[in-house]
């Protein structure tokens, strides 16, 4: 059996990362932050484990709706960050645009699902 098609997936890889770099973030949140930390944890891991799960699905379409429950997250990570500004004195900017970033190059994926 060959690797799965999400290893191949340059998304895939991006929401990885910025995963990581969430959790780097949030790991530093004082107590009282822990609601947002796992938060935003939890839309994070949701953006890179939705493009593995869909991507094993057999048909486009399906694959497309996984594509847009990740476009969703990344929504909510946006969300969450400027949260987090208001409430911390961390820098997430550049999270911020990172994330803003996934959120296109998932838009252009679910676009090329649904074409031809």
């Amino acid at each position: 059996m060959g690797q799965p098609k999400f290893k191949g997936l340059e998304v895939y890889a991006e929401a990885r990362r910025l995963h990581l770099e969430v959790f780097r973030l949030t790991s530093s949140f004082s107590r009282e932050l822990e609601y947002l930390s796992s938060q935003i944890r939890r839309a994070a891991l949701s953006v890179a484990l939705n493009l593995a799960e869909g991507s094993a699905k057999q048909s486009r379409k399906d694959f497309h709706r996984f594509v847009q429950t990740s476009l969703g997250s990344t929504y909510e990570v946006i969300a969450c960050l400027e949260i987090v500004t208001d409430l911390t004195t961390k820098d997430t900017e550049q999270l911020s645009r990172d994330y803003y970033e996934l959120r296109n190059r998932l838009g252009a994926l679910a676009k090329y699902l649904t074409s031809t």
